[in-house]
């Protein structure tokens, strides 16, 4: 293969199917974005203790190309997913995965966060697979927002690094009241916490 030939193959969409939730998903991505090839430790571990109701409302927090939040909108189909993600290429191709997936109650749209949603919408449930380096300022924006964005009774469920085990469990705690531990894995934990009211 010649450095041209290869230099193309690079630039081709990356596709792969993954059987998520029992929902057969095929994923186009490209490099550049989180976990191209496959899906990831982290994700995989989250999708086992998520069951959302089937007219959920679902807030996917840096969906990456879309592998949580198209899941969720699958067994959700009577509610709206909406999936964002501050990286372009990664809004593009969550899109359409969505369209690949023949999935019509999801979309993702650029934000930073919760940045540029609409202030008024209101979500059953806000998923985030946090990225291990998101930062203190970042981390406390979207924890505070998130709970903001919540309908009473929302859930929040987020996948972190071990590392950032106890630095969530005293955040939720701090802005949810409460606070709990599905699961912690040889690499990753998943927690959760409940809008009370």
């Amino acid at each position: 293969m010649t450095n041209e030939d290869y230099l193309k193959s690079l630039r081709q969409d990356i596709e792969f199917k993954a059987t998520l939730c029992d929902k057969l998903m095929v994923f186009r991505s490209t490099w550049g974005i989180f976990s191209p090839r496959e899906i990831d430790a982290g994700t995989d571990l989250i999708l086992r203790y998520i069951k959302p109701a089937e007219d959920a409302d679902i807030f996917d927090l840096g969906c990456g190309y879309g592998p949580i939040g198209l899941t969720l909108a699958k067994l959700a189909p009577k509610g709206q997913t909406l999936m964002c993600d501050k990286d372009f290429m990664a809004v593009d191709y969550a899109n359409r995965n969505a369209i690949l997936n023949g999935i019509k109650n999801a979309e993702a749209i650029l934000s930073n966060g919760f940045q540029h949603v609409d202030k008024d919408r209101r979500f059953d449930m806000v998923v985030s697979n946090v990225p291990a380096k998101v930062g203190n300022e970042m981390m406390t924006l979207m924890l505070h927002d998130a709970y903001r964005h919540m309908k009473p009774g929302g859930e929040i469920y987020l996948v972190t690094v071990n590392g950032l085990r106890q630095y969530m469990k005293r955040n939720l705690k701090e802005v949810f009241g409460n606070y709990d531990k599905l699961k912690q894995g040889s690499a990753y934990t998943v927690q959760m916490a409940t809008k009370e009211g």
